[in-house]
């Protein structure tokens, strides 16, 4: 953070997260979404779309698990940006 950065009135800046994780939450998910692909070669870009959606509905079915991977205690809790 420089102090040659000059912060226009109603901005406030937020220090990142200091590793890529925290700042995409979306990485954490790989370690259950390649699992099916791990080691495994495909005949057909086709084919490899196939599998991966299915691991895609598996993975929609584990709200626990993903939950679990990506809620930082700085991301915004869903439920209480439903009631506003």
């Amino acid at each position: 953070m420089s102090e040659k950065v000059i912060v226009p009135e109603g901005i406030y800046l937020e220090p990142l997260p200091a590793y890529s994780p925290e700042w995409q939450p979306a990485e954490r998910l790989w370690q259950l979404s390649d699992e099916p692909l791990a080691n495994k070669s495909f005949e057909t870009l086709d084919e490899l779309e196939q599998v991966l959606a299915e691991r895609c509905c598996i993975v929609s079915q584990m709200p626990s698990k993903v939950q679990a991977l990506t809620n930082y205690h700085w991301w915004p809790d869903p439920e209480a940006l439903e009631t506003g």
